[in-house]
């Protein structure tokens, strides 16, 4: 008896907490030089202070919310942990990646527009200018910079604007020349992979690749346009790069992940012993609670999957203490 009426307690105090709250969605756009990043601010309005999460994006064209029209992907976990996180006292700004817009995309009428503003090295300028927006703000008590798969890399880059947390999810821990060499091993001949490889190598010792092999899988991936993007992604080794955050570091990943498998985020622990480190069970990719292999791809195509908890506790309490 004594226990329910704990629980009940428990709740209602939860629930007044809930309640209490001013929830404002603030839509806000950083531009870099022409490209537009249109973004969404969201936190308690009810709150003198509140830390805020600067959310990067992983791979592909990504917007705001975690999807992906041209692919169909439609899992929505971005805007799900800024509404998971923001009811808890934690304020989240999430913008759409450079790539997403097809504003910015159009810009890229020549190779030279290409090899200007699709690289790495761009995408960690979108970020500085995010952090720089915020880190003054009085509304926020502090920043922290959640970098999500490629944006594990990002968010360590540009992490030296000044902020006060750092939190890898689901960040490769390998070049992304290497990590690609050893999925693609899994996938196709070996005959086919070692040409991409050899790509590769000529790719960053020179910066061009001379003859591109006909093969459509090959093709596709060294195309012209690709190439600025892929040698400077290249170039960065993210157990080199995660110890030169100076910040407190926390290292997620899921045990359903089969994109960044879990020796990734040892390694990135083994390079910043220092950080903080969990697996969370049966978070996948998208950051949602699954427990078998079909429901692990629906899970990009569906909202409806929720949210692993274990993961919105455990951030909850990094940033909060």
């Amino acid at each position: 008896m004594n226990q329910l009426k704990f629980m009940l307690v428990a709740f209602l105090l939860t629930f007044q907490s809930y309640s209490q709250s001013e929830i404002i969605e603030e839509e806000i756009l950083i531009k870099n030089d022409s490209i537009q990043l249109p973004g969404t601010l969201t936190y308690d309005k009810a709150l003198d202070k509140q830390p805020l999460i600067i959310y990067i994006h992983g791979s592909g064209k990504v917007d705001r919310n975690g999807n992906q029209k041209d692919a169909n992907v439609s899992a929505n976990y971005i805007k799900l942990l800024s509404d998971s996180l923001t009811i808890r006292g934690i304020a989240f700004y999430r913008y759409d990646k450079r790539t997403s817009k097809m504003s910015n995309l159009m810009q890229l009428t020549s190779m030279e527009a290409i090899k200007r503003e699709l690289t790495l090295d761009k995408f960690v300028e979108d970020a500085k200018l995010a952090i720089n927006k915020f880190k003054e703000d009085p509304r926020f008590s502090g920043v922290t910079l959640i970098g999500h798969s490629q944006g594990s890399l990002v968010a360590m880059l540009a992490s030296e604007a000044g902020i006060n947390k750092y939190i890898s999810l689901a960040g490769p821990a390998k070049s992304f020349d290497i990590s690609l060499i050893k999925q693609l091993r899994l996938q196709l001949s070996d005959s086919i992979v070692d040409i991409v490889d050899n790509h590769f190598k000529e790719l960053k010792a020179t910066g061009n690749i001379k003859k591109v092999d006909p093969d459509p899988t090959i093709s596709i991936l060294f195309s012209k346009a690709n190439l600025p993007f892929i040698r400077s992604w290249s170039v960065y080794i993210p157990t080199e790069e995660i110890k030169k955050v100076k910040v407190p570091t926390l290292i997620l990943n899921g045990t359903k992940d089969n994109q960044v498998l879990e020796e990734d985020a040892k390694a990135l622990h083994k390079a910043k012993p220092d950080a903080e480190f969990l697996m969370i069970e049966n978070m996948n990719h998208p950051l949602k609670t699954v427990t078998n292999d079909e429901d692990n791809e629906k899970s990009l195509y569906s909202p409806d999957f929720p949210l692993s908890e274990e993961l919105i506790s455990v951030i909850t309490e990094f940033i909060k203490k």
